[in-house]
C-alpha cells in the first residue's frame, strides 16, 4: 500500500543526477515543516532542524545518504506535565537500492531462514522511481532518537502507595451467604 500524502519534511534526490563523488548539502526545517514534525511525532513544538549530509553512489545502482542531524525539540515531562526541551545529535547512515535489487535481499540458510546480525550492517532500503527522499530519512532518524518518557531535571516520582497482602485478598463471596439460612 502506497502513501501518496505529502511527508512533514521532505527533500526530493533525484537518483540519476547522484556522481561517484560524494556531494554535500544542508537541510534545514522551515516553520511549517517544523509544525508539521511536531505533529508527526507528538512533541510540543520543534524548535530547529539541521541536517549535513553527503550522498553518493552506492554499488552501482545503490545510493548511500550519510551525515549528521541535530534537533531541539519541546516535549511535556511525564512528571509534572512542564515544558522539556531536549537536543538531538544523531549520525545518519542509509543505503537505497532499486526494487528487485540483488542486493536488497536477505541472506537465507538452507533451512530458508533468514539470517540476521543483530550486531551487522541494516539491508539496504529499496525505492521505486528515480527519487529518494532525503528529507524522510533525516526525520525518521530523529524521529527514533526522542526520548519517550521526558522528565524535567530534578524532578521525581512522589510515594508511591504500595497494597498489603491484606488489601489485595478479594472477600469470599459466599461470606453474604453465611447468615442466610438462621432465621
Amino acid at each position: 500500500m502506497r502513501d501518496d500524502s505529502k511527508p512533514a519534511f521532505s527533500y526530493p534526490v533525484k537518483v540519476g543526477h547522484i556522481s561517484a563523488n560524494a556531494v554535500s548539502f544542508h537541510l534545514s526545517a522551515n516553520e511549517a515543516e517544523r509544525r508539521a514534525l511536531a505533529n508527526l511525532w507528538n512533541v510540543d513544538e520543534v524548535l530547529s532542524l539541521d541536517a549535513d549530509l553527503q550522498i553518493a553512489r552506492w554499488k552501482k545502482d545503490g545510493v548511500k545518504i550519510k551525515g549528521d542531524v541535530a534537533a531541539r525539540i519541546v516535549q511535556s515531562c511525564v512528571v509534572t506535565l512542564e515544558p522539556v526541551e531536549a537536543d538531538i545529535s544523531e549520525p545518519v547512515e542509509a543505503i537505497f537500492v532499486p526494487e528487485g535489487s540483488r542486493l536488497a535481499r536477505q541472506a537465507q540458510n538452507d533451512g530458508g531462514e533468514m539470517v540476521l546480525d543483530p550486531d551487522g550492517p541494516d539491508i539496504p532500503d529499496t525505492f521505486s522511481g528515480d527519487t529518494i527522499d532525503a528529507g524522510v530519512v533525516v526525520s525518521e532518524h530523529v524521529a527514533l532518537a526522542i526520548d519517550p518518557y521526558p522528565r524535567k531535571e530534578g524532578v521525581v516520582f512522589g510515594e508511591r502507595i504500595e497494597s498489603s497482602a491484606a488489601d489485595d485478598k478479594l472477600p469470599n463471596p459466599f461470606a453474604a451467604l453465611k447468615d442466610w439460612k438462621k432465621d
